[in-house]
């Protein structure tokens, strides 16, 4: 084990601002080129750092997983934070729910999260440390915040309403459509904003997908 293993990072301003910025490097890199593509080595030249001062803050992948992983996992604490802080006052805010998060969804750190469940479908140590972040994240901002869509369901119908939004935004962004994207991904929106609205008892089965 070298000293740069066993030795503990100094926790000083200049240490903190060195890992901060490995850490939205990591995070950049992984949406741009995949989680494979974005080396140790790969990262700590585009932070400008040497490999020496890389191997002192992160001595291995697995140090650098967890700590991107947490760090991910603030950046979109705070940007569903933020949606949910500037969301209109008033009875129904579904369709702001959508598009907001539809949003959020192409940012950074959703978009790096995203590679990294990817990723963990073949790698045990990538998919450990995003399950328990996905799973806290589900139950503390998903689900209490943004997603308080359906407000005049209750029980299973409410969470069906979430359920439906959610997974179908994420399937959404996450896809490739070949041709017409633009109008295929609008008319995919709005049937989400119907279907939620019809979950919330504020309209019917045929308001789903209206003729016209």
């Amino acid at each position: 084990m070298t000293d740069a293993e066993t030795r503990p990072v100094p926790n000083t301003p200049k240490s903190r601002r060195t890992r901060a910025r490995i850490l939205d490097v990591a995070m950049r890199l992984f949406g741009e080129i995949g989680y494979a593509g974005a080396t140790n080595a790969r990262i700590a030249e585009a932070a400008g750092l040497t490999r020496g001062a890389m191997l002192y803050h992160f001595p291995d992948r697995e140090s650098l997983v967890e700590a991107a992983v947490a760090h991910i996992q603030v950046q979109r604490e705070r940007l569903l934070q933020a949606a949910v802080d500037t969301s209109p006052h008033g009875p129904d805010r579904t369709d702001y729910a959508i598009d907001a998060y539809w949003q959020l969804l192409h940012s950074p750190a959703f978009v790096a999260f995203a590679e990294l469940e990817r990723a963990g479908r073949t790698d045990p140590l990538v998919q450990a440390r995003v399950s328990e972040a996905q799973e806290a994240f589900d139950r503390a901002e998903v689900g209490d915040h943004l997603f308080d869509l359906v407000q005049g369901g209750a029980g299973p119908r409410l969470q069906a309403g979430r359920d439906l939004a959610r997974f179908m935004l994420e399937g959404l962004a996450r896809a490739r459509l070949a041709y017409d994207g633009e109008a295929r991904t609008a008319n995919l929106l709005a049937v989400v904003k119907r279907a939620a609205r019809m979950l919330n008892r504020k309209g019917s089965e045929q308001d789903l997908w209206p003729e016209g």
